[in-house]
């Protein structure tokens, strides 16, 4: 295989198009709340800083200075910089290096004491743990790539791509050539506990997954998320086609989702830790000049809501009753004083799923109806389009249930 590794001919452009890529981050706040992400992508509302997001993007970004000179072809990402990016430049003797040595271990922790970032720590003690933390990390990850090298074929590299109609970009942290020559995804984690089952579920994994594997040639042959407080990587393989359909399905529903502005709230178990509370419908507080007047709207429309189920069931009741009086005397018509109660009946068809499914594939009905809609199936029964001998097998395994139901009617003049 050649040392070379580029783009492959399946990368498709989008620089034509004016609907702003979708990232694993984007995509996750939008699904959890909607509002949310309004909040965050339309508004362009600030969350405040947090420890360990600083903690986090440091550790981050000294790794990538570490690990640049060993990439195959080193330099700075392509796209555009995000955020604090840094190159090795920017850090003290980094650019000194010839690729493929690793900086002395001293020029590292003098890279990570100038890339600390001190915002959002709760107290000076915390940030201090964290920064210690940070400090034994780097120092036994450094000894361990001194041991046995990587091979990356790129860093902290951005890729950008359509995925059947939906376009998608994403930062991936370490993207390394395996020993049979393919690709393997590498995303560092600092959080506190993270398992395997966490790299086979990650979305984030797969979404790089798909990003490569349209932007590069060779194969996606490994998916790892490493552990850097126990420096284990947690590596599986490749999401395969069923897990990467499901994966587009959500991403697709964010899209339509935001494409059509649709921002309502969803409430749940991660609104406590939203700081847009006082913005949000479901929390934000009436004004005190609506209040009384709203309270007593609220109180009448309770009570008409419960006027209304207990008419509800005075109808079930009355129409229940009629209902054995119809068959009682056979009949179905029954005069009021002022209306006439004229009993219908309405038909459903019923068919054993097990069996309507294979019929309909038999037969190339499968876009007619959803298999689970037995309306849809009975109205095939009256389809003329619809081969005699097929609606005959429908109609034959098929069960039909009477409902009836209860219309009312002014009276004939000889009533």
């Amino acid at each position: 295989m050649a040392n070379d590794i580029s783009p492959g001919p399946s990368f498709r452009s989008v620089a034509s198009t004016t609907e702003a890529p979708l990232s694993y981050s984007s995509v996750r706040a939008y699904l959890e709340c909607p509002q949310r992400w309004k909040f965050l992508y339309v508004d362009g509302l600030k969350e405040a800083p947090k420890g360990y997001f600083s903690f986090g993007r440091t550790v981050h970004e000294v790794l990538e200075a570490l690990l640049r000179p060993l990439a195959e072809s080193p330099g700075p990402p392509a796209g555009p910089p995000r955020g604090r990016q840094r190159t090795l430049d920017a850090f003290p003797g980094g650019a000194a290096k010839l690729p493929g040595q690793l900086m002395p271990l001293e020029t590292l922790l003098e890279a990570y004491r100038g890339a600390w970032v001190s915002e959002g720590y709760t107290s000076a003690e915390e940030e201090e743990r964290y920064r210690r933390l940070g400090a034994e990390i780097l120092s036994s990850y450094w000894r361990l790539l001194s041991s046995a090298l990587p091979r990356p074929v790129a860093v902290e590299q951005h890729l950008e791509a359509t995925w059947d109609g939906i376009r998608v970009h994403g930062y991936i942290d370490r993207l390394d050539r395996t020993d049979a020559g393919g690709l393997e995804i590498v995303d560092y984690k600092t959080s506190r506990e993270l398992s395997e089952e966490d790299a086979r579920e990650s979305d984030q994994l797969g979404l790089y997954q798909v990003l490569v594997e349209r932007n590069f040639r060779e194969p996606v042959e490994a998916l790892t998320l490493y552990h850097l407080r126990q420096l284990r990587p947690l590596s599986v393989p490749p999401k395969g086609p069923d897990a990467l359909s499901s994966l587009f399905d959500r991403v697709g529903s964010a899209r339509d989702g935001i494409r059509s502005r649709s921002f309502e709230p969803a409430p749940g178990r991660h609104c406590p830790r939203c700081e847009f509370q006082s913005l949000c419908p479901e929390f934000r507080g009436v004004p005190e000049s609506e209040r009384a007047h709203l309270a007593d709207l609220v109180d009448r429309f309770a009570r008409l809501r419960e006027e209304e189920g207990r008419l509800e069931t005075e109808l079930r009741s009355a129409a229940a009753e009629l209902h054995e009086a119809a068959d009682r005397l056979k009949v179905h018509r029954i005069p009021g004083t002022g209306r006439v109660a004229r009993r219908k009946p309405e038909a459903t068809w019923e068919f054993p799923d097990e069996w309507l499914r294979p019929l309909l594939e038999e037969h190339g009905l499968t876009g007619r109806m959803a298999p689970d809609d037995p309306a849809a199936a009975g109205r095939l029964l009256k389809d003329r389009s619809v081969p005699p001998e097929v609606r005959a097998r429908l109609a034959g395994a098929g069960g039909r249930r009477i409902r009836w139901y209860w219309e009312l009617e002014r009276p004939a003049p000889d009533d």
